[in-house]
């Protein structure tokens, strides 16, 4: 696989983007939905990664600078048709290690309670986030939780 800084203009990637959307859509409520569309995602604060693999789109991630001790996670999202062939692990540490270069004290993000995203919460324990209050704008929400690894 294949990771590459993504300029975010390609149709695979405009449509794996559109598909985390109305994943959220699915699972949470509108006022807890917090995934980036696609003009927001290309702000400057923010760095947009795609997966690759042998020419197909397996996935993206993205890391936002809140400022220049603390990064978060953004839109990590693996394409249905490369479920469980590792992308998130590989992507997340790709992530992390760019955090770490970068010389971010602190790496967090906010994902959903329910059960549809147990898969990530549990790959973000994996690597070490522990859950917290809320951060950055984030408000309480019971829809939400809030992680957070100190690099």
């Amino acid at each position: 696989m294949e990771i590459k800084l993504d300029n975010l203009i390609g149709a695979e990637v405009t449509a794996l983007v559109k598909e985390h959307l109305q994943g959220m859509a699915m699972h949470s409520p509108k006022e807890s939905i917090h995934a980036l569309n696609l003009e927001e995602l290309k702000k400057p604060e923010i760095t947009f990664w795609s997966v690759w693999e042998q020419g197909e789109l397996a996935g993206c991630g993205a890391l936002k600078e809140l400022n220049s001790q603390h990064g978060e996670i953004k839109s990590m999202r693996t394409s249905s048709l490369h479920l469980r062939k590792g992308v998130a692990k590989l992507l997340l540490q790709h992530i992390i290690n760019e955090a770490k270069r970068r010389g971010y004290k602190r790496l967090s993000l906010e994902t959903g309670s329910m059960d549809a995203f147990e898969p990530a919460r549990r790959l973000y324990a994996i690597f070490g986030f522990h859950y917290c209050k809320p951060f950055s704008d984030y408000k309480e929400d019971s829809n939400s939780v809030f992680m957070s690894k100190e690099l």
